[in-house]
């Protein structure tokens, strides 16, 4: 198969959690992603996500890891940094690499700073310490889509805050139909992480990060803005901070030397 792709899911706590493993390298590498996963989790992407993620398929052994698919009212970023490391222990992996995107990024903070025997370099993008008016009010706008039951108005939401203005332009006209082909039939997972996000807090434990660390961000980021990434490196002894001033949130998408920047960081000793 393409990649080594395979889809799979782990037992974890009387439910499980979908994942997607491809590649081949003898190191470890955990893709957290964010709230979409709220929506859709990583079922059945094997393939695309190896595609998309190709560059990494040499030199690791990718997995790219949704939430537990039942999740309790309530549960927070740290608890979901725990669900990850027992995820991680049942399916023998010791130590990896971990690149976290947006929510995931908000995990990975609670993974390396609880984990940090699990967590081996440490790439943070377009995530943020704690809840800022940026992120407030994007996430307050899509919960309330979410509430009403308007997937169009969320998608369309989502694609404007995420990607460029031009990406946005160019592709507005397909937001009909996402919503028609991708609206869940319950929106309480979603609004279980989205919670998860306005209640995140890892900003005065991240100095306790020692692992190498990556912070990536974009300048023109519409969902949590671009000072929450110089926010997470100011806090995090010795991180690297690479900001895309031109992208926005959508940067790990849209920047084209994105996943160049992240393997050489993982790659460099």
């Amino acid at each position: 198969m393409l990649y080594n792709a395979k889809n799979g899911t782990v037992k974890l706590d009387g439910t499980d959690m979908d994942y997607i493993r491809f590649g081949s390298g003898a190191r470890y590498l955990v893709i957290l992603p964010g709230l979409g996963d709220g929506l859709k989790t990583v079922k059945g992407t094997a393939i695309p996500m190896a595609v998309m993620y190709r560059i990494f398929a040499k030199d690791y052994t990718v997995w790219a890891f949704s939430r537990k698919n039942v999740l309790s009212s309530g549960w927070t970023t740290r608890d979901m940094a725990r669900d990850q490391a027992k995820a991680m222990e049942n399916l023998g992996i010791g130590q990896a690499d971990v690149f976290g995107v947006s929510m995931g990024g908000m995990i990975a903070q609670h993974l390396a700073i609880d984990y940090p025997e699990k967590v081996g370099k440490l790439v943070l993008t377009v995530t943020c310490p704690r809840p800022n008016p940026i992120l407030e009010e994007s996430i307050g706008e899509w919960v309330d889509c979410a509430k009403r039951g308007d997937h169009t108005a969320l998608m369309d939401s989502n694609v404007r805050r995420i990607y460029s203005e031009g990406y946005y332009r160019k592709n507005k006209w397909l937001v009909p139909v996402m919503g028609k082909l991708t609206k869940p039939k319950s929106y309480d997972r979603f609004l279980i992480q989205a919670d998860a996000c306005l209640r995140h807090d890892a900003y005065e434990n991240l100095p306790l990060i020692r692992t190498k660390t990556l912070v990536i961000g974009g300048g023109k980021d519409l969902a949590l803005g671009g000072d929450a990434s110089r926010e997470i490196a100011a806090r995090i002894p010795g991180a690297q901070l690479r900001m895309y001033d031109q992208w926005g949130h959508g940067v790990y998408e849209e920047a084209r030397d994105f996943n160049r920047t992240v393997l050489d960081f993982l790659t460099d000793k």
